[in-house]
């Protein structure tokens, strides 16, 4: 139940706008690699969508190399 309860803790910030570029990422990558993005609400799997078209996260749900320079780009 620990890491259900995390899930839905970061889900509440990144409604509330409350996570970074690097959090949001990580929680999508979560989301996709345990299969849950695809039960939540449109916009998460539409979001899920722009991030893999993007090639930010992979279909296994890691962040990519190109995630990565992305992340490093927004925060120079």
């Amino acid at each position: 139940m620990g890491r259900m309860k995390d899930i839905a803790i970061d889900l509440m910030s990144f409604e509330a706008g409350e996570l970074d570029q690097r959090e949001t990422l990580e929680l999508f990558a979560t989301l996709i690699r345990s299969g849950m993005i695809w039960t939540l609400q449109g916009a998460y799997g539409r979001t899920a969508h722009y991030l893999l078209h993007e090639g930010w996260i992979s279909v296994s749900g890691e962040v990519t190399d190109s995630g990565e320079q992305m992340l490093t780009a927004v925060a120079a």
